[in-house]
Formats: C-alpha cells, sequence, structure tokens
C-alpha cells in the first residue's frame, strides 16, 4: 500500500516538472520571437541609413563635379610711373631714292654703298643711244627748218619790195609772208624739240641732290634702265641718306594720346647699346587716332652726329608723360573677346562676374590693363567662351600673375 502511493506520488510529481517544463518552454519562444524581429529591424534601419548616406555623399559629389572648376590669377599692379617705352623704327631725317630721268644701259658707276657724296657729286652715267639718234635727227630737222625761214624771209622781202611797184599782186604779197610765219614756227617747234632731247641727255649722268651716305646701291654696268619706275623696284638706282639727324616714329596707344604732346622729352635705348640712352624730343604728332590700331602716330627727333646710330634700326622710345596712373598687368589668356568689348571673368562669391576692361600695352603673354581692375580681383584663366556671368564656379587653385614686365608703362625704370 505504501508502495502504491509512493509510486503515484513519483508520478504526479513528474507530471507537475512536465508541465512547468511546457510552461517556461512557451515563455522562451515569446521572448526570442520580439528579440529576433527587433535584430531583423535593426539590421534593416543600418542598411536603409548606409545606403542613404551613400545616395547624399554621391549627391553632394555629383553636384560638386556639376560645378566648373577654375584656375584663377590675381593681377599684378605696377606702380605709378611717368615713363611709357613703346617700340619704334629709325630712320634718315632726310633719304631718297635716285631713279633715271631717261631710258638707257647703265655704262658706269662711281660710288658703292657706305660712301658719303656731297651734292653735285657724279654717281653713274648712263648710255642712250637711242636718244643720241634722236637729237641728232632732231638737230638736222632744225637746220632744214631754219633753211626755210631764211629763204621764206628773202621772199617776203622781195615781195613786199615789189609789192610798191605793183609788180606782184597783193595776194602774192600776203602768200609769202604766210610762208614766213609757218616757217618761223616750224623753227621754233623744232628748237623746242631739240632742248627737250638735250635734257633727255643731259640725265644720261646721275648727281647726288644732296650730301649723305649711298645706303643702296641696285644697279651694275650693262642694266637695263627704264625712266619712270616706281618707288621698290629694281630700277631705282641708289639711295641715299643724311645720317646727322634721324627721326623715329612712335605709335602711341590711344589711352595716353592725350599726354604725348610736341615738346616732350624723350629717350631712346637700342639692344647694340646696353645700358646707354640716347636724348631725343617728340616734334609732331599726327593729331589723329588711327582707325585700325587706336594708336597715335607721332615723331622723336634725335640728333646723331658721329652717326653711330645706324638707319632702319630697331629701338625703344621712353617718352616722359605727365599723369600716368597705376596700371595692372595680367596673362593673355584672361582676355575675352566680346561684342560689348574686352571682359575678363571674375570670381565673387563663387559666381563669375564679367568685367569690362580697357587694354593698355601688348608684352606678348601678359598684357596692360589701364582701366576695369582694382588688382584683387580673381580672374579666371582660360575661360570658355560660353561663360556668362551669375555661373557659379569653384576654385581650384589661387596664384599671383607673373611678375610685370620691366618696361611695362606701370613699371618704368
Amino acid at each position: 500500500m505504501t508502495s502504491e502511493k509512493g509510486t503515484q506520488a513519483v508520478a504526479s510529481e513528474s507530471q507537475t516538472q512536465s508541465t512547468h517544463s511546457k510552461k517556461n518552454r512557451a515563455r522562451r519562444r515569446w521572448v526570442v520571437v520580439p528579440v529576433v524581429a527587433l535584430g531583423v529591424a535593426g539590421i534593416l534601419v543600418s542598411g536603409i541609413l548606409q545606403r542613404v548616406r551613400a545616395r547624399a555623399v554621391v549627391n553632394t559629389e555629383t553636384a560638386a563635379m556639376a560645378v566648373p572648376t577654375v584656375i584663377v590669377v590675381t593681377p599684378q599692379a605696377g606702380a605709378p610711373s611717368n615713363e611709357l617705352v613703346l617700340p619704334g623704327n629709325v630712320e634718315p631725317y632726310i633719304a631718297a631714292p635716285i631713279f633715271a630721268r631717261t631710258n638707257g644701259y647703265v655704262k658706269r658707276w662711281y660710288v658703292d654703298i657706305g660712301a658719303r657724296v656731297r651734292k653735285g657729286q657724279l654717281l653713274a652715267e648712263i648710255d642712250t643711244p637711242e636718244v643720241d639718234q634722236q637729237l641728232q635727227q632732231s638737230r638736222s630737222n632744225l637746220a632744214t627748218a631754219e633753211a626755210n625761214l631764211k629763204l621764206a624771209e628773202i621772199t617776203k622781202t622781195r615781195y613786199q619790195g615789189l609789192l610798191k611797184t605793183n609788180a606782184v599782186s597783193q595776194q602774192d604779197a600776203d602768200n609769202a609772208t604766210g610762208t614766213f610765219n609757218a616757217n618761223q614756227t616750224t623753227v621754233e617747234a623744232m628748237q623746242a624739240n631739240v632742248k627737250q632731247l638735250e635734257a633727255m641727255q643731259s640725265f644720261e649722268k646721275i648727281y647726288a641732290p644732296f650730301d649723305g651716305i649711298v645706303t643702296v646701291r641696285n644697279v651694275d654696268v650693262g642694266d637695263l634702265i627704264n625712266s619712270g619706275s616706281a618707288p621698290g623696284t629694281k630700277t631705282d638706282l641708289f639711295h641715299i641718306a643724311q645720317p646727322g639727324k634721324l627721326r623715329v616714329y612712335v605709335y602711341v596707344p590711344q589711352e595716353y594720346s592725350q599726354a604725348a604732346t610736341p615738346g616732350l622729352t624723350a629717350e631712346l635705348t637700342l639692344a647694340e647699346f646696353p645700358g646707354k640712352r640716347f636724348a631725343g624730343k617728340l616734334v609732331r604728332t599726327a593729331n589723329a587716332i588711327s582707325f585700325a590700331t587706336r594708336t597715335l602716330q607721332v615723331e622723336v627727333d634725335v640728333d646723331n652726329p658721329t652717326g653711330v646710330l645706324l638707319s632702319g634700326s630697331y629701338a625703344e622710345v621712353h617718352l616722359k608723360l605727365a599723369g600716368l596712373t597705376s596700371t595692372h598687368i595680367v596673362p593673355v589668356d584672361t582676355l575675352l573677346f566680346r561684342s560689348e568689348g574686352l571682359q575678363v571673368a571674375v570670381v565673387k562669391d563663387g559666381k563669375v562676374v564679367l568685367t569690362k576692361v580697357t587694354p593698355g600695352h601688348d608684352f606678348g603673354d601678359q598684357i596692360e590693363i589701364v582701366a576695369g581692375l582694382k588688382g584683387d580681383e580673381s580672374i579666371i584663366q582660360n575661360p570658355p567662351d560660353s561663360i556668362l556671368t551669375g555661373e557659379k564656379v569653384q576654385i581650384a587653385k589661387a596664384a599671383p600673375a607673373s611678375p610685370a614686365p620691366a618696361n611695362a608703362a606701370g613699371g618704368g625704370k
């Protein structure tokens, strides 16, 4: 009996434990499910956030790439100066090509290049056989006309005497007088023709028109010469120039034209005379701006008593102008050529501002700006032709412009 009760108690306890175990497992299931769900949700949210961040980064980079990146330079400001340096061509004050006034062949020449000649000195002789023959024929015709005139004069005198005795009619006397007058006119015409041919024959000899130096000789013995040749052809026989005084033609930009007045002091520098300056003076201007170049032509005269300066040389002319203001130097690849005029693209607050400028001196890869810039601008280098005001840009690199040329108007020596 006791054994059966024990067995039932054990069975009951076992059943109770089994029931508790089932309840515990059920509780564990309800706890695990929410945890797993939360983990999955966290993973999903994390992935979504990563994709959102990545997309935001891509959008930011795309937007940044959509804004053009530009390189900018800052203009180089020159110090105020009263000296303007311009190129010029040195020319003799008096120079002339020597041409023949008659046709023929060069018989001989007496001077060569570099020779100093005096006014009236014989330079060359031309053989003119045709002119000589025409002159001989004209003189023969003149002699014949003079003989006819003499005979007509005798006949007229005789008829006038016979008319007094009524030996001849008035008509015959008038005919004799008319013949005399006609022959007299013929003689005058023949005399003029002879003088003309004698003048042509005198052109066989070529003389120097003034004192100077022979700079060109274009002919040699035997060359055929034609009269009335145009300048620049080979038939101009010689070139003669006076080296004692030279003139230099300079073209002043329109911006400085009002300051370029006669009487200004000027100096010349030449490559073959380093460190040396030659004094000159601005003597006249064209008083008009060239439509093609927008420059004013001026003349600077320079004394050259020793002849050390050679005509045809290239020189830099230093003009002492008053009232010049500070200028700025920028690279030429910053310029925009528009119908509105010359412009540069300035970056301000991340946007483009097209600014009109006034050019001055051109130094090749750099150019002088005389108006339109303050000096603190960030100017886009190599701007596209399509660039417009208001476009957004980002600066890749800012660098100062190259040093201004030593001979810039704003940075004279």
